[in-house]
């Protein structure tokens, strides 16, 4: 998000929530939300740490699904099913049953979705054919009892297990998957099973509301990994690898916030987070290095996070046109990990303050500015190695929305400067563990970035049947001091997986097949420029930077719709481009386009 695409180290740069649970644990594991039965989206940009309890650096992305409905039996079911090129059938049903136990007192809500197949990966050696087609089950329940008016309780539980068995994700140009040291190995399926639970209370003081939130996650995932250091690195193919990984993270967070209410010039919150997050991992790798193999080697890492935020925020509508706010956040962290026979910790804390002001031009548009500071933690790794110091950056944006009179046209523009300073950033080394030449991440502080870059949407209601939207982002981003610790970067250097364009077209046009049938076309294209990576520690520098292909997708579907049932036909990636996401291919582990999909869809309505 603008710019910021560093996964590397123990937070999380884009907070993602579920309702009022953060769904964020470490930088690399983010639970997959694959959200359904929404009532929004919601979409903050730039560091977000005034206003919610899980502060992040690049932005915010809560998705609020419906609450049940106190008054009404509702219920909803939808199946389709859709052919993959080159691949296998795949299958979604998804349904939903809303029951008032007791009218406009208490209510649940179910929702449940079901994925079978869609996959394209094979490991012809171990003759595993569409080994990536995933056997997926997302269910939620939440429950809502009003006691009184001013009283609020709702629970929530959500069960999600995910299964492929070709695991590991990448792929070669023909949809062969590579396995290092003995192709026809069979891997450890991947599984990436986690259960939510979430409490949320809310109390209404007339001018100020107060929420609680209490939510614990456990999650569980295996997955296999493969590498090759290839011929463009510096190993020259004389370094590959395949582990079998295992993660056990158990999380507790709860969040008190209280809100102001009503109308006056005065808006205010309140808050504060806790969470403590417990993870292990586990590694079982093999290792062939300069002709030897290396087999059954071991690694573990037990994590522990403890972490306290408090912060507040206040706007001021100075004049009809004029308002300003400004807020802060206080931030720390104690860690300790543990490999097995070293033990270490240490305390990480940040203010990170946030200022802003909007103006109204007119009924329909206004500006926007802010200045925020954004924080993440340091941290450890293996042990021997030197830990790393925590990342900020201070995020500046000026920017304009609105709509035409007539509602028309919709329109947003912004753009935004950050300075990044101790960006983190991941090195490999080949370290002795035990004897083992072992391939390890090694994560330093690599000095100071410059983010530029300018985005914009615009929605055009052309005609009362056809509207067209588009979006786009300009990004500039560079390294303009490097640490004298740091080895995997040099100034002017780009910045890994940052696009410098990217924009989405589309265009949707509603009309009737009769006059009892309304229907619609949409069509979809989202084009990302090629992405670059560097990492001077594994490639020699006439091999850096590795790149990626630019990507341009076209997506469509076309419907009908009769009272409370609809059909639809989709397609995705209609021209069926076959390009590298990832640039990291000179490991034969990166990521490539999903091939072509064409489906067909229907649902139907209970009221």
């Amino acid at each position: 998000m603008r710019g910021l695409s560093n996964q590397y180290g123990n937070g999380a740069l884009v907070g993602v929530y579920l309702d009022e649970a953060p769904l964020s644990l470490t930088g690399f594991d983010q639970m997959d939300a694959r959200p359904f039965d929404l009532d929004r989206v919601e979409v903050l940009k730039g560091p977000q740490g005034t206003l919610y309890g899980q502060g992040a650096v690049a932005g915010a992305v809560r998705y609020i699904t419906k609450d049940p409905v106190l008054n009404a039996y509702q219920g909803s079911i939808e199946a389709s099913a859709a052919m993959v090129q080159d691949g296998s059938g795949k299958r979604i049903e998804t349904g939903m049953v809303n029951l008032p136990l007791a009218a406009n007192v208490f209510g649940v809500r179910l929702a449940a979705t079901k994925e079978d197949g869609g996959g394209w990966q094979n490991q012809p050696q171990a003759h595993i054919l569409n080994g990536n087609g995933q056997d997926l089950l997302n269910a939620r329940l939440k429950a809502l009892w009003k006691p009184a008016d001013a009283l609020a309780l709702k629970a929530m539980f959500v069960v999600f297990r995910d299964e492929t068995k070709l695991g590991l994700g990448y792929e070669n140009p023909d949809r062969t998957v590579p396995v290092a040291i003995d192709p026809a190995r069979v891997l450890i399926p991947k599984k990436f099973d986690y259960n939510l639970y979430n409490l949320d209370g809310t109390y209404d003081f007339g001018r100020a509301e107060l929420l609680s939130s209490t939510s614990y996650i456990h999650h569980t995932h295996h997955y296999p990994f493969s590498y090759f250091g290839g011929l463009q690195t510096i190993y020259a193919g004389a370094l590959q690898g395949t582990d079998a990984r295992y993660v056990d993270a158990k999380q507790f967070s709860e969040e008190v916030r209280l809100t102001s209410r009503g109308s006056e010039a005065l808006k205010w919150t309140v808050g504060g987070f806790y969470r403590n997050l417990l993870n292990d991992f586990f590694a079982l790798y093999d290792t062939l290095y300069a002709g030897t193999l290396y087999p059954n080697s071991t690694y573990i890492a037990d994590d522990t996070y403890n972490q306290l935020s408090l912060f507040a925020d206040a706007s001021y509508q100075l004049t009809p046109r004029l308002a300003l706010g400004a807020g802060t956040r206080y931030f720390r962290d104690n860690q300790t990990t543990f490999d097995g026979t070293t033990k270490q910790s240490g305390r990480f804390h940040s203010i990170d303050p946030r200022a802003y002001g909007t103006y109204k031009l007119s009924d329909n548009v206004n500006v926007y500015a802010s200045v925020a500071k954004g924080f993440r933690s340091g941290g450890f790794n293996l042990a021997g190695q030197p830990p790393y110091e925590p990342e900020s950056l201070i995020t500046y944006e000026l920017g304009t929305k609105g709509l035409s009179a007539d509602g028309v046209w919709r329109f947003e523009l912004s753009g935004y400067y950050s300075n990044y300073r101790d960006m983190l950033r991941r090195g490999l080394v080949l370290v002795s563990i035990g004897g083992t030449p072992t391939l390890t991440s090694l994560t330093s502080n690599l000095g100071t970035v410059h983010i530029k870059g300018a985005e914009g949407g615009l929605t055009w209601r052309a005609t009362k049947q056809l509207t067209l939207n588009a979006t786009a982002s300009r990004i500039s981003s560079e390294i303009v001091r490097v640490n004298a610790t740091s080895a995997t970067d040099l100034a002017g250097d780009p910045v890994d997986y940052v696009p410098k364009f990217a924009f989405t077209a589309g265009a949707n046009y509603a009309f009737h097949w009769t006059p009892a049938l309304p229907g619609y076309v949409r069509l979809d294209y989202m084009y990302r420029d090629k992405v670059d990576y560097v990492d001077r520690t594994a490639f020699p520098a006439a091999n850096v930077p590795q790149t990626s292909d630019s990507i341009g997708l076209l997506d469509g579907r076309i419907g009908v719709a009769r009272g409370p049932a609809s059909f639809e036909l989709f397609g995705t990636n209609l021209t069926n481009e076959n390009r590298w996401v990832d640039p990291y291919h000179a490991w034969g582990n990166a990521n490539r386009t999903a091939p072509r999909m064409i489906g067909a869809s229907v649902q139907y309505d209970f009221r």
